[in-house]
């Protein structure tokens, strides 16, 4: 089974409301980037939340997805990925890694999950212009590893640089690999070039 954890705990002040409620594509982003993930291959979704967390949960149940609150959301965004990873489906096989504030297509999605399972990789990640981007995927053999991820240690990259030599990369010609809406700039290029129903 592959489980998507889906990090939508941050706090987002500048965007005026909480990022996970932003439009995106006819609906939230919280509800666009669910139905994304299992429209690309995800068996399932946790969707991870922390501020503000009451008015995003209607949205994520709308969808099906579980969610679960994070209430160290505060300490960084380490503590939310592991909150989702105590919130694994125990047959949970591949682990599939994405930011609310990241969203993707189908298409990258599903080329990540099938280019992980291809490999049988311990962990994928895509690659734009030589630069890595997202959704990350894991074996849940590294499991434990991923439990132990610190905000000191820089979160995942101390797996990835522990794993460097088997990391599985995923080339794309797509700079969406790479979209982060980080600010009210960001957010609103990006919705016009991927975000609009229009």
């Amino acid at each position: 089974m592959i489980t998507a954890v889906l990090t939508a705990a941050g706090l987002s002040s500048r965007m005026g409301r909480p990022k996970p409620l932003l439009p995106w594509w006819g609906a939230t982003l919280v509800e666009s980037q669910v139905e994304t993930l299992i429209e690309g291959g995800a068996d399932n979704v946790v969707v991870v939340l922390g501020h503000r967390a009451d008015e995003i949960v209607p949205h994520v149940q709308q969808t099906g997805a579980q969610s679960v609150v994070n209430e160290c959301y505060r300490e960084g965004r380490t503590s939310s990925i592991k909150a989702g990873l105590d919130a694994l489906p125990p047959d949970t096989r591949h682990v599939l890694m994405i930011g609310v504030d990241q969203p993707r297509t189908p298409e990258i999605i599903s080329q990540v999950i099938n280019a992980h399972l291809a490999a049988d990789a311990l962990l994928t990640s895509p690659r734009y212009q030589g630069r890595g981007g997202h959704p990350l995927m894991f074996s849940v053999r590294l499991l434990p590893e991923l439990k132990s991820i610190s905000e000191d240690n820089h979160g995942l990259r101390e797996v990835f640089e522990r794993h460097r030599s088997e990391i599985n990369e995923v080339h794309f010609d797509d700079p969406m690999v790479r979209l982060d809406l980080n600010t009210p700039e960001a957010y609103h290029a990006a919705y016009e070039t991927y975000g609009s129903p229009d």
